[in-house]
């Protein structure tokens, strides 16, 4: 099967597909032939990326479980069958010190991160388990691995991780297939934004991975498309690195970092 055929003819799911690495996994999976539906509480920006890939758009809040709830049928309703979900709907936080850590702002981070994509999975399972079949992607971080001074969106990270080991026992005996990506620092328009203004090094985030860059959200995405696609058929229960060698850095640097060749 050629790549562009990958997810041919297929309904996918994408939380946060209005933006950064969810609308990546978005174009990518429409790229390779899936009908994709775009779900974000950004209704207007999320109704762009759809009509760009010829997908469609819903409003959902992951942190109201009737939002998710309504959000998945609709989709069922008005374009078929479910066959995959990319849960990518995520906020991100500030480095602060745990005393200046507000429990609200801590709270708002699990809620959205966590129980959000607790809930996004648990509904596309729920239209996907009576038909044995199909494939779920959670979107987790290099984080979930490493130690980081974001003391909320690291741990919750983690449990996304967690999480999808245990949903993918949980479901692999009726043919749902759970696996989980952790992106490393990517390049979203966000990212983007901020090494323009000056409050991003880019060049420290280039060191502290083996390849000496960032990841792009397009690379995401095709790992994202490749776990949805029936050449992952064997593949559950995995979170993957995509993270330009992040993770192998840091024990480096007390031989004087990776060298340069």
């Amino acid at each position: 099967m050629s790549t562009a055929a990958q997810l041919a003819g297929r309904i996918v799911v994408v939380t946060g597909g209005a933006s950064g690495i969810g609308a990546a996994c978005a174009e990518v999976a429409a790229a390779r032939g899936a009908r994709v539906a775009i779900l974000d509480h950004n209704l207007e920006q999320a109704r762009a990326v759809a009509a760009r890939i010829g997908g469609m758009a819903f409003h959902v809040d992951v942190t109201q479980e009737q939002s998710v709830v309504d959000a998945v049928a609709a989709v069922e309703r008005d374009m078929g069958p479910i066959a995959g979900g990319i849960t990518s709907a995520g906020i991100v936080q500030t480095p602060k010190p745990p005393s200046e850590l507000e429990m609200d702002v801590f709270d708002r981070i699990y809620q959205v991160n966590f129980r959000g994509t607790y809930l996004s999975l648990r509904e596309l399972a729920k239209h996907m388990l009576p038909r044995r079949a199909g494939s779920l992607v959670a979107l987790s971080s290099i984080t979930a691995r490493r130690s980081t001074p974001l003391h909320a969106y690291g741990p919750g990270k983690a449990a996304v991780t967690n999480l999808v080991g245990g949903l993918s026992a949980e479901w692999g005996r009726a043919g749902l297939r759970v696996n989980a990506i952790e992106p490393g620092y990517t390049r979203t328009p966000a990212l983007q934004a901020q090494i323009d203004l000056g409050h991003r090094d880019v060049g420290l985030m280039n060191d502290n991975s083996t390849l000496g860059r960032m990841v792009e959200p397009s690379e995401v995405g095709t790992v994202a498309a490749f776990l949805l696609s029936d050449d992952a058929s064997a593949v559950t229960g995995v979170s993957m690195p995509v993270d330009a060698g992040f993770c192998h850095v840091g024990s480096w640097s007390p031989y004087g970092g990776v060298r340069r060749h």
